[in-house]
């Protein structure tokens, strides 16, 4: 090996400044290996083995702490329960029909809570002439119903204030026989009734309509009805399948082509599904035009097609067409005799919840207003209202 191939090798000694450096550094070594680490790994022991809990909980406890701000992450702030509306503030919208429709539609609760109770919709044109019977009928029966009314923008209101009907007027639109109008007019009564959670079962009514029970007989029927009952008979005749207008195809057939009386009683569902309509209406709108009347048809051509099976197919407003003519009869003072009304309460036969009744008809119409007088005389006694 020649000598430009030979290392330089130092001695081990401490003369040596370079390799005494190299020795203390791995004396230095050993020195951690040796007596820190056991001690770091008997560290990590101890604190495995020591109950942080205990120290928290004895530390929170102790006489020394007790009196110091706790705790030191506030709880979670309650939930906010803002309060039901009242009824009148439900009433008292600006909602376009559009929105009042799409708001109502939406109206679908989990569960009812409270009491639930009869929407009576009032379609009237102004005044209602029978209204002292229908005080006597809801009185002591708070809680139990809502009433809403229906009566021309123009219509100057001067319902008394202790009067049932007091500021029970939704905002409304004028309406004309035989025109769309109605329709919008009884969409626009059962979609304020939907904004209140309560309202489980809703009636149509005139102001020339009057009750055939009590309030108590009236209200049990209805909650314990399964089904709807709204009006729904094919009727083949000119007045009735006549009004078909064959542009109706596809989306509404001649087969599913249905004729009934406009004064309903319908359940929440159904209401719901009335009121969401933007299928058929249209249709109806564009080709159903007089001689035929919306009226008499879209309500029971729109049920039968989308949901027949909610409908008992059947009206509980007893009205008579017996005398012939466009429209049915009308009764005043010489007309109110008990025989009268109680061929009316029990002189029918139906069915309700599949089992037979006389109970077919809970209201009746076409009341003038001579005939308050009688029936004020002859309910009390007949139905048991307050004298």
């Amino acid at each position: 090996m020649g000598n430009g191939d030979q290392q330089h090798q130092f001695p081990l000694s401490i003369s040596n400044p370079f390799n005494f450096h190299l020795q203390s550094n791995h004396v230095f070594h050993l020195f951690i290996f040796v007596i820190v680490l056991p001690l770091g790994f008997l560290t990590c022991l101890y604190l495995k083995s020591f109950s942080f809990t205990s120290l928290a909980t004895s530390f929170s406890t102790s006489p020394l702490t007790s009196s110091l701000p706790q705790p030191l992450i506030p709880p979670p702030p309650p939930p906010i329960s803002l309060p039901p509306l009242e009824e009148q503030e439900l009433l008292a919208h600006n909602m376009t029909d559009k929105e009042l429709l799409r708001r109502a539609s939406l109206m679908v609760p989990e569960v009812v809570h409270g009491v639930p109770k009869v929407a009576f919709m009032f379609l009237t044109k102004g005044p209602l002439p029978l209204a002292p019977l229908w005080e006597k009928f809801f009185k002591g029966h708070q809680g139990f119903y809502s009433i809403y009314v229906h009566a021309h923008p123009s219509f100057n209101d001067s319902t008394p204030e202790d009067s049932v009907f007091h500021g029970r007027r939704i905002p409304s639109q004028a309406v004309y026989w035989g025109t769309s109008t109605m329709i919008d007019a009884e969409r626009r009564l059962l979609a304020n009734a939907l904004l209140d959670f309560s309202n489980q079962r809703f009636v149509l009514l005139s102001e020339s309509c009057i009750p055939l029970f009590n309030f108590k007989a009236i209200y049990s029927h209805l909650m314990d009805s399964k089904q709807s009952f709204l009006g729904c008979f094919d009727d083949p005749r000119k007045p009735g399948r006549g009004r078909y207008n064959p542009k109706m195809f596809p989306i509404i057939n001649i087969t599913n082509w249905r004729k009934g009386s406009q004064w309903f009683e319908v359940h929440r569902e159904l209401a719901i599904h009335i009121v969401s309509d933007s299928k058929y209406y249209p249709v109806f709108l564009r080709h159903c035009l007089p001689p035929c009347y919306l009226d008499e048809h879209y309500f029971p051509t729109l049920v039968n097609i989308r949901f027949p099976e909610l409908n008992s197919k059947r009206s509980i407003t007893w009205v008579d067409w017996s005398r012939g003519g466009p429209h049915p009869a009308k009764f005043g003072w010489g007309d109110i005799t008990d025989e009268f009304l109680n061929q009316i309460r029990f002189g029918s036969r139906c069915l309700n919840n599949g089992n037979a009744t006389s109970m077919c008809f809970l209201f009746a119409r076409k009341f003038l207003p001579s005939a308050l007088e009688p029936l004020l005389r002859v309910y009390p006694l007949l139905l048991g209202f307050d004298p």
